[in-house]
């Protein structure tokens, strides 16, 4: 049964031996001492299985579990290199064996391996005895094969290079007797062979060495004098041959440590006790003292458990007569939370790019504490409400990693702080900033300052001209928030958007290509796009509306009275009118638009200046006072017509007036009418102009024009009593009768013009209103309405004395 068990007990050792090695695989090497920097210490490949580019591309790091870097790892050829000259005997002591840990890191995915480089040692260090000389007082009593306890060489190399033998110089009364302590270390002892005497030799000197096991070997001598005293047959005894006790690390000066004591049977000089250090490494004489009379070991020094965490130390007690005993001292120090832990970064991944997806590793680093035991215990934590976390790993290891988006608008880097906290008492705390840089990615459009712009240039503008400025904001960085600006294609009138503006692609300035003429064009819209530079690009539209404001660049055109220099008009005015008789109106346009088609008008020059008058609104020319005999047959009025622009364009007309007797009581009735009957009509403000032309062809007919007029008279009343019209006929050898209706241009009021022409005088007296009004209506003066071509002369009266054509024109 119970072999059964342990058969069980060890297949479970070797269970939980094969998962510790899957766990954590180990690579041992060696490397001698003292070997130059630069040489090699192995090649992982082989071990790591991989080869040299996979090692290089995994990113492979050393990294030492001490504070000192010893090795380097090549990642291109898998080489770990010795970085400098290591000394065993300062890098371990007496420690044996003398391994350095390190950890090879790979990445993606994350493998961690031990590697322990194990520095062997080399003989570069000769046996030491503390002192050169040593003074033995051996009484002369002493009996045969007394031993004396022989200091020891201590040699700082281990193995076979530490101390192996002792020699004696040969002499007659001692010999040596090495032995081996239980860690097979060697001491020596002295033994009589023969008895001293004093009186024969009162001193003997011999020379002892210590020879190591190295090759070559290496020897250390001391010399031994030894003073025959007279016999003292008591040896001082200690207590105790070991004494141990426990030392707090960072203990106080001067603390008292331990009190050895030993006594003497002897009396007088004999029983004088003295002690002292012996076999103490140079380094252990600095931290303690010893008192030589009391026995009181005394702290000296700091005491560092990191450092070193016991010593030991040999006293010896001499008495008087010179005969000794020793003991063994043994201090264990005790640790204490003295060592804040210390993070340290393996591998950081700044900038990190925006659109890391999550579980992203930022960061891997590894917390040490120099302390042991529960001490030496520590835990890892982050920043809270931060988008990273911490996730630990094997071996004290720590990945940052993300847990949710990152957006570089919002915030651009994060400083997170790393906490580390050892288990101790008090718990010791240190901190740790991983800076971590959040690179741009192209996820934000360009953005206009606002939805629509409206912009504004005025006609006859300078082709190059700035129109106005567009803007878009990208929220990204760099190149992927560099905007470009674009036209898209579109049409203004007839033509391409870009045959008239045209955009700047850096500073989104928009210009005009050529001049713009607001009597064409009044608006237009061109659609703008502001396009990053990412990648892939991303853009936004935005409508700009252009108004074009309109310039005073048209002079009012003057519709009636025409301007014609083959057919001069006359406006005929009766002899008897009366003041505010209106005479004519003047009529114009503008092809401007607001107040720059706005008109005034003025009478700059007339020939009896206090006759007539024009309406500074309207352009009526009315009589200022009742008309006389004695005015001027003649008259020419030169009207000025200015629009309200900046600067004022104007246009002049000249207006001839014939004052004419005989005609002026049929004018009078057609004025006299009642305004209830012209508003039943429909046109208050009926305004007849009589064009009769007067021509005296000879004496002879003189009777024959009289009664041609009288006849046209009465015509024309019955004409006036169908229609309730008051037309005015004036007859001559060239009669015209005008009804005009103006409600165009700049009047305030309409007006419709009447005229009754004669059969040739609708080509020759009306011609210029055949571009401006194409149809008109011609009325015979036996129908009501019936238009006709203007050229349309068939079945009108062809005798000079009626009124064959009438036209109504509507202005």
């Amino acid at each position: 049964m119970e072999i059964h068990l342990n058969i069980r007990q060890v297949l479970s050792f070797l269970l939980y031996l094969c998962a510790c090695v899957a766990m954590c695989e180990s690579f041992r090497y060696s490397v001698p001492e003292e070997k130059k920097s630069g040489s090699l210490v192995a090649n992982v490949l082989k071990d790591l299985k991989v080869d040299a580019k996979e090692l290089s591309a995994r990113r492979a790091q050393l990294v030492s579990k001490s504070s000192k870097q010893y090795f380097q790892l090549d990642p291109h050829s898998g080489d770990v290199i010795l970085k400098d000259k290591i000394d065993r005997e300062a890098l371990c002591g007496q420690n044996d064996p003398c391994v350095i840990l390190s950890e090879i890191v790979l990445e993606n995915p994350l493998q961690l391996h031990r590697i322990e480089v194990q520095i062997e040692d080399v003989n570069d260090n000769s046996p030491k005895f503390s002192k050169s000389q040593f003074l033995l007082e051996i009484s002369e009593h002493i009996p045969t094969n007394t031993r004396f306890p022989l200091e020891k060489a201590q040699d700082s190399d281990k193995g076979e290079n530490a101390v192996q033998n002792y020699t004696l110089s040969p002499n007659e009364h001692f010999k040596l007797d090495v032995q081996s302590h239980s860690d097979s270390s060697k001491y020596v002892e002295l033994v009589l062979e023969k008895p001293l005497d004093r009186e024969v030799n009162p001193q003997i000197s011999l020379i002892l060495s210590a020879v190591d096991g190295g090759t070559p070997k290496r020897t250390g001598t001391a010399q031994i004098i030894i003073d025959v005293l007279d016999a003292n047959d008591n040896v001082p005894q200690f207590g105790q041959s070991v004494y141990k006790v426990k030392l707090m690390e960072n203990s106080p000066l001067d603390t008292l440590i331990i009190k050895v004591e030993a006594t003497d049977r002897d009396f007088g000089s004999y029983a004088h006790i003295t002690y002292s250090f012996s076999e103490v490494p140079e380094n252990e004489l600095r931290s303690f003292k010893l008192n030589k009379y009391t026995g009181e070991i005394i702290l000296a020094g700091i005491t560092d458990y990191e450092e070193t965490s016991d010593y030991e130390m040999y006293i010896k007690a001499t008495d008087g007569g010179g005969l000794s005993a020793y003991c063994k001292v043994i201090v264990e120090v005790e640790d204490e939370n003295d060592n804040a832990p210390e993070v340290i970064i393996t591998s950081i991944t700044s900038p990190l790019p925006e659109d890391s997806p999550p579980d992203t590793v930022v960061a891997l680093f590894s917390v040490i504490d120099g302390d042991s035991g529960h001490n030496g215990r520590t835990a890892c934590t982050a920043e809270t409400n931060l988008p990273f976390v911490l996730k630990p790993t094997e071996n004290n290891y720590y990945q940052l990693v993300t847990q949710q988006p990152l957006d570089r608008e919002q915030a651009s880097e994060y400083n997170i702080t790393i906490t580390a906290t050892d288990r101790g008492s008090p718990r010791l705390t240190s901190t740790r900033i991983v800076h971590v840089h959040i690179s741009d990615v192209n996820d934000n459009p360009p953005v206009f300052e606002t939805t629509f712009y409206e912009m504004q240039l005025r006609e006859n503008n300078i082709p190059g001209l700035l129109i106005g400025s567009i803007h878009a904001v990208d929220l990204d960085t760099e190149q992927n928030a560099k905007v470009t600006y674009s036209l898209l294609p579109g049409k203004v009138s007839d033509g391409p958007t870009s045959s008239y503006v045209s955009i700047n692609s850096e500073t989104g300035n928009l210009y005009a290509i050529r001049s713009l003429d607001y009597e064409e064009v009044k608006d237009f819209h061109v659609t703008v796009r502001a396009q990053d530079s990412g990648s892939p690009p991303l853009s936004s539209e935005v409508i700009v509306r252009v108004h074009i404001v309109d310039k005073n660049d048209n002079a009012p055109f003057i519709l009636y009275p025409l301007q014609n220099s083959t057919s001069p008009s006359n406006d005929l005015v009766p002899r008897g009118a009366e003041a505010g008789y209106l005479v004519t109106k003047v009529v114009a346009v503008d092809r401007d638009s607001g107040q720059n088609s706005w008109f005034s008008y003025q009478l700059l020059k007339a020939t009896e200046p206090d006759l007539f008058a024009v309406g500074a609104q309207n352009g009526e020319v009315k009589t200022m006072r009742p008309v006389s005999s004695r005015d001027a047959f003649k008259q020419n009025l030169i009207v000025v017509v200015r629009d309200n622009g900046h600067p004022p364009q104007s246009s002049s007309v000249t207006l001839r007036i014939l004052l004419v007797d005989g005609f002026s009581d049929p004018y009078m009735k057609s004025v006299d009418l009642p305004k209830d009957e012209a508003i039943e009509e429909g046109d208050p403000s009926l305004t007849v102009y009589l064009i009769i032309c007067l021509a005296a062809i000879s004496t002879i007919f003189l009777i024959s024009v009289v009664m041609f007029i009288i006849m046209k008279i009465q015509k024309s009343k019955k004409f006036i009593g169908n229609y309730n019209s008051a037309p005015n006929c004036a007859v001559g050898s060239n009669s015209q009768e005008n009804c005009v209706d103006s409600g165009t241009g700049s009047l305030s009021r309409g007006y419709n013009y009447e005229v009754c022409l004669t059969g040739r005088s609708l080509n020759s007296e009306f011609r210029f209103l055949r571009p401006l009004f194409p149809v008109f209506s011609l009325e015979p003066p036996d129908t009501q309405v019936n238009p006709r071509s203007s050229n349309d002369s068939e079945g009108v009266p062809s005798h000079a004395g009626e009124c064959q054509h009438m036209i109504q024109v509507r202005v």
